[in-house]
């Protein structure tokens, strides 16, 4: 059957972002020598790990119909507030200052990163802001406030003192466990949470459900304001771990943190399959888009290619990966037509034979 042969190019659409993942490897494999060695994967799987945990965050955001254009500019003011805790401490009466110890000050900048995704979710619910319009504004509310936090000024020399009780905080971002990076580690936890979420449990389907038909998700009762501040909050907390983690890797804080890092947040969203629309999509095919997007980086850095030329095949890449998607979708209602009229010319010449017989 004809819809049978368009079926086939559907899983290979499907199956593109492995596809693209092995063309990358492929293909810088053959350019550059000792792209594929052990140390050099691990590397490699470290950088994704900044934007796979921006990338779970955002699936989650855009499944529902919405965007999250602040998740860099929250990873800089998160960033700064780490670095803010462990130098200057939390000023308490008179010349008495609290310095926490690293555990408690990721506890704190977690918190403090939900809570701007949550920000961000009421706004957009309760107010009716257009969630592009208000996680812009919030793009540069925290990117100013990051700035503020210490002039423009970096917070140099993160390894803390002893004396303090304050140190250690390196090993969040360098530290290896089992000869695997924390941040991979810390990764792949997000990314079994993002799956567990959207395949597992009752807050999954209502994500979908809104993104597929917001309206109809409202009237079958799905509780669509506490759904949205939940996803916006969980980007945010993405956002926070991965400030976290920048800043426990340079040792340094610094405002300007991750910027421009929600576009590979999204570009890599986009590659793995879910829709700008909403209510189609996967936390892994994100995953991969992530590799995609650092592997596809870190190769040109290594072939010499100039900065700005990477900035060019970057976009190319995302630009045609929606129109990929586009090409998807119409592809998707083209089969889903033909399997229909093929089935009722499959039950009229059953008819057909069974009254000739008759």
């Amino acid at each position: 059957m004809q819809s049978q042969k368009y079926l086939v190019y559907m899983y290979l659409l499907k199956a593109r972002t492995f596809i693209a993942l092995l063309i990358v490897i492929g293909f810088f494999s053959a350019m550059v020598p000792n792209f594929i060695t052990t140390s050099n994967l691990l590397i490699m799987t470290q950088h994704v790990a900044i934007t796979g945990l921006l990338a779970v965050g955002m699936t989650l955001v855009i499944l529902t119909g919405g965007i999250d254009l602040s998740v860099g500019a929250v990873a800089g003011i998160c960033g700064m507030v780490s670095g803010a805790l462990l130098t200057l401490g939390v000023p308490l009466w008179g010349d008495n200052l609290l310095f926490l110890n690293v555990m408690e000050v990721i506890v704190v900048v977690a918190v403090t990163g939900t809570a701007i995704g949550a920000i961000n979710g009421l706004v957009i619910t309760r107010l009716g802001v257009a969630p592009f319009i208000c996680t812009l504004g919030m793009m540069y509310v925290a990117r100013g406030a990051a700035l503020l936090t210490n002039d423009g000024k970096t917070f140099p020399n993160l390894s803390g003192l002893a004396p303090l009780g304050n140190t250690g905080f390196a090993t969040l971002g360098s530290g290896t466990v089992l000869g695997v990076y924390n941040p991979i580690w810390l990764m792949i936890a997000i990314v079994l949470l993002g799956i567990y979420l959207t395949k597992k449990t009752p807050l999954g389907r209502y994500i979908y459900a809104i993104g597929g038909n917001e309206p109809a998700a409202r009237l079958a009762g799905v509780p669509i304001i506490k759904v949205k501040i939940f996803v916006y909050a969980f980007s945010g907390l993405c956002a926070a771990l991965v400030g976290l983690v920048v800043a426990s890797q340079l040792q340094t804080a610094h405002p300007m943190t991750g910027n421009m890092f929600e576009m590979d947040a999204i570009g890599a969203t986009v590659l793995g399959g879910t829709a700008l629309s909403g209510g189609r999509g996967r936390v892994f095919g994100s995953l991969i888009g992530a590799f995609v997007i650092v592997f596809l980086a870190d190769g040109l850095v290594m072939m010499g290619v100039s900065e700005f030329w990477q900035m060019v095949i970057k976009g190319l890449v995302i630009v045609t990966a929606v129109v990929i998607d586009q090409f998807q979708q119409r592809l998707q209602s083209k089969v889903t037509l033909m399997r229909r009229h093929e089935k009722k010319q499959q039950a009229a010449q059953q008819s057909i034979s069974e009254v000739s017989h008759g």
